[in-house]
């Protein structure tokens, strides 16, 4: 199966959801390549930036599921390959 190369841009604005997050994150784990997380402490938020290799169809699933927590907000960009 064909896969595409993706960034997830995510922005947790509390931290009730972080456990729901982070396994989500475990649940496809096979196919991240890696994840970066940055906690903006003056703000009180973290910037979450995950790398992932995976059929389209997986992103979009993990996508959405970030998407739909609450206190969270993401963005998804693809590579054109």
């Amino acid at each position: 199966m064909e896969t595409r190369v993706a960034s997830i841009s995510i922005i947790v604005e509390k931290g009730a959801s972080v456990t729901k997050l982070n396994d989500l994150l475990h649940e496809y784990g096979e196919y991240i390549i890696g994840r970066m997380g940055i906690p903006y402490r003056e703000k009180g938020i973290n910037i979450i930036s995950v790398a992932i290799d995976a059929p389209q169809d997986v992103i979009n699933t993990l996508s959405g599921k970030i998407g739909r927590l609450e206190n969270i907000t993401s963005k998804t960009v693809y590579s054109n390959n």
